[in-house]
């Protein structure tokens, strides 16, 4: 799973709660919501919107016949505005 995959069209609110884990936290405006019954509750009261995706940031270990292997990297990605990428910045972790 990428972190684009939390920005996918849902096709119901079960669906978008699949992708957290029951003890998943999600801090926004200050406030936390700790576990998928809270998630829910947040999810139910944010209007229908939708989302333009301009970047995201995924961390992953990669391994494979290489020097150093495995590695930690930092995946930033830069999208355009038809959600192609539009860039893609591979480096340890800041």
């Amino acid at each position: 799973m990428t972190p684009i995959s939390y920005f996918a069209p849902a096709p119901d609110l079960d669906a978008f709660l699949a992708l957290f884990t029951e003890d998943a936290v999600v801090a926004d405006e200050d406030r936390e919501h700790r576990g998928t019954d809270a998630i829910r509750a947040w999810r139910a009261a944010v209007p229908p919107v939708t989302h333009a995706v301009r970047s995201a940031v995924a961390v992953a270990e990669v391994a494979g016949e290489f020097p150093g292997s495995p590695v930690t990297l930092e995946f930033r990605f830069d999208y355009a505005v038809d959600g192609r990428i539009s860039g893609l910045r591979i480096a340890p972790p800041r």
